[in-house]
């Protein structure tokens, strides 16, 4: 039961998010099938609208990973495999599939919140449909408010000086929180990938270093150095160590 919470607060959310077009002030979509005033004018505004709704459809999976942990989680696991060498080993639906599952682990009590505070009223009949919208993008907007970083959200405040006036934290609009949140992960991705490379880079050097000794400058190092990295990364349980890294560092 919990799962299923967690999942129509992920699809809450994508709601909230495409109704919210700037500043979470939302609007439920309404789809009028009827036609009795001006037949040709209400078919056209039916296919404006369903165009619309397909539209949203279409982009809001990428919406809804701009919000959470997603970013970070799947730039590390593209530079550990890079740093591996591996090529294509693990392929990308297994790593995207990876970035899932761990994302919905470090989003769950956000997710969760989301469903408690805007979509169980709402189903219940308890609140309006913005007072739910509005509750269900709370938890997201207290989350990437948590993890961004300041200098981030100046960078994008300050390119509207009299556009924006933001009183709190908590009236940052998500035009310029989203972005600044985003920029703000693949900077820690990036700095958790160069930590992932060194000892790889390592292994690298010695194994050329071993074969021009050897006078074996024909053989590709790449080729003698990849199983040492693999046993390597088998031995320190490195699948462990990253993604324990990655929980952790959203201070779970």
């Amino acid at each position: 039961m919990k799962h299923k919470h967690v999942m129509l607060s992920l699809l809450m959310f994508i709601v909230v998010l495409l109704g919210a077009a700037g500043d979470v002030s939302a609007q439920s979509l309404n789809l009028d099938f009827g036609g009795a005033v001006g037949e040709a004018g209400s078919s056209t505004a039916r296919m404006i609208q369903i165009i619309l709704l397909m539209s949203v459809l279409s982009i809001a999976p990428g919406i809804l990973v701009m919000v959470t942990s997603f970013t970070r989680i799947i730039v590390v696991l593209a530079f550990l495999r890079t740093a591996l060498g591996t090529q294509q080993t693990p392929p990308n639906q297994v790593l995207i599939a990876l970035a899932l599952f761990v994302t919905s682990f470090i989003m769950a009590p956000v997710f969760q919140e989301a469903y408690d505070n805007g979509l169980l009223p709402l189903i219940n009949e308890e609140i309006s449909e913005e007072e739910a919208i509005q509750a269900a993008a709370d938890p997201f907007h207290r989350f990437m408010m948590t993890h961004v970083r300041d200098k981030d959200l100046e960078l994008f405040m300050n390119m509207f000086p009299d556009e924006l006036e933001v009183d709190t934290p908590a009236d940052t609009p998500y035009r310029v929180l989203i972005p600044a949140f985003m920029i703000g992960e693949l900077k820690r991705a990036f700095e958790i990938g160069f930590l992932i490379f060194i000892p790889f880079l390592i292994i690298d050097m010695l194994i050329a270093s071993v074969l021009m000794a050897m006078g074996m400058m024909m053989l590709p190092p790449v080729v003698i150095s990849l199983p040492f990295k693999l046993i390597f990364f088998v031995l320190v349980d490195g699948w462990y160590m990253v993604i324990g890294s990655l929980v952790k560092s959203y201070g779970l």
